[in-house]
């Protein structure tokens, strides 16, 4: 109850004090910036991201071409083949144990691998291929849309400025008090 009644106490003694923003009016100018790009580095293209993802859009890999990044193609078809294989590897299967099934409720007998297997294993059989398929269906399409970011944020970035002015590298420094080893990050900007 104490620390209740001296919160309040001192919310109450802060909040009697008033407190006044600038009353004077200062007039001040912006200057331009005078500061020139470099010869060297051209001027940032502002089309150049929506371009790189409507080619990722069409084709994929084709923004990832359009950016000059050649060797993030094969990651993007690896990528969308595999889970496309797994697709159609799932796909078959499931239709493999429906076909079984069906033909096991129509009084037969499904021959091959599938001799000897009850209802209640080709069910789950059909339930554990069609959830595969549907997961591999949603993982090609999650990597289709994450090219076509990829290929936007890559052109996004090629835009900006990382001359040998920028730089930011980790610093290590010893403490000449205790000898302790002090860990950080320097950025240093020089114009």
């Amino acid at each position: 109850m104490k620390k209740l009644s001296f919160i309040l106490i001192a919310i109450l003694f802060l909040s009697s004090f008033g407190a006044k923003a600038q009353t004077t009016e200062e007039s001040f100018t912006i200057e331009k910036d005078t500061m020139k790009l470099p010869v060297n580095y051209p001027a940032p293209n502002p089309l150049a991201p929506a371009k790189a993802a409507f080619y990722s859009a069409i084709l994929p890999g084709l923004g990832q071409a359009y950016n000059k990044k050649y060797w993030k193609i094969p990651i993007v078809y690896g990528g969308m083949g595999l889970s496309l294989y797994y697709y159609s590897f799932n796909n078959k299967k499931y239709h493999e144990y429906r076909d079984a099934y069906k033909l096991l409720l129509a009084g037969g007998q499904p021959g091959g691998e599938l001799t000897g297997i009850d209802a209640d294993r080709l069910i789950r059989a059909q339930k554990f291929h069609q959830k595969n398929r549907d997961l591999s269906m949603l993982i090609t399409a999650g990597l289709y849309i994450l090219q076509i970011l990829e290929a936007n944020v890559d052109a996004h970035l090629m835009q900006f400025n990382v001359n040998e002015n920028l730089s930011l590298r980790p610093n290590l420094q010893q403490n000449e008090i205790d000898n302790k080893h002090n860990m950080g990050l320097k950025l240093s900007y020089q114009f």
